[in-house]
């Protein structure tokens, strides 16, 4: 029976990732923080610098796969708490677990097709991607990862005003592309740049990308998987628990 209810309640977690996509991928904020930032921020750092095609890819296909998995997540709760679209979905039979997984999942959905955009483009463009299994089950883990994060994000403070969260969100989001390898590599970094790194989800995608295109790494894969693995859980939990504690203050 308990299997039937969690059966039950993941289906309606999926139904509420429909709802989030057909309604919020449209949005400013979720065009402006998914899209239109990490090109321009990826021109900003990239153009006129003669850099190998293969680092160009790695660092524009983790700014991609992190800044649009996130650009829904931190959006979707306070549009909803202001709408009162929260309200009516608490109502209803759906438990509060499968209401926020829902929008990990759109968040996530939305982040592995546009980033399917730039590795489209890094093959056109002769891109040689040696372990490309290991590749797309990476970025499949880095969106999923970084989709339970920016829901994370939006769980405090427990506020119906877009802005505030989205303020939030940046402010966390653009440090830890500057530290996590996209720009510089870890190997390159001083030992306490290195240390900072460690902290640092999107970190362990770019190396495990530098590992599938350019052959090299500083961690090894398994560590790479390890360590999205454990960021993912950690956000999860901690996005489900302090949602599910904060709900009554949104409605």
């Amino acid at each position: 029976m308990s299997e039937y209810l969690f059966l039950e309640q993941l289906k309606r977690a999926f139904a509420i990732a429909k709802k989030d996509l057909r309604i919020y991928y449209k949005r400013g904020p979720v065009v402006i923080f998914g899209l239109v930032m990490p090109f321009f921020l990826f021109l900003a750092f990239f153009i006129g610098r003669n850099m190998p095609i293969q680092q160009l890819f790695t660092g524009l296909l983790g700014m991609t796969i992190f800044f649009a998995s996130m650009s829904i997540g931190p959006a979707i709760v306070p549009f909803e708490a202001r709408s009162r679209t929260l309200e009516r979905l608490v109502s209803t039979p759906v438990s509060a677990w499968a209401l926020f997984i829902g929008d990990v999942i759109a968040s996530f959905v939305y982040g592995i097709l546009i980033s399917v955009v730039p590795l489209i483009i890094g093959l056109v463009f002769g891109v040689n991607i040696t372990n490309l299994l290991i590749l797309c089950l990476g970025m499949i883990l880095a969106a999923f990862c970084f989709a339970s994060f920016g829901i994370l994000l939006s769980a405090y403070p427990p506020t119906d005003v877009p802005s505030t969260v989205m303020m939030i969100s940046n402010l966390v989001k653009f440090p830890l592309v500057f530290i996590s390898g996209v720009f510089i590599p870890v190997s390159a970094m001083p030992d306490w740049g290195r240390i900072i790194a460690s902290f640092s989800p999107l970190t362990y995608f770019t190396d495990l990308a530098s590992y599938c295109t350019q052959g090299v790494s500083y961690y090894s894969v398994v560590v790479d998987f390890a360590a999205l693995t454990g960021f993912t859980l950690l956000f999860l939990i901690a996005a489900i628990k302090i949602h599910e504690r904060t709900l009554p203050e949104r409605l």
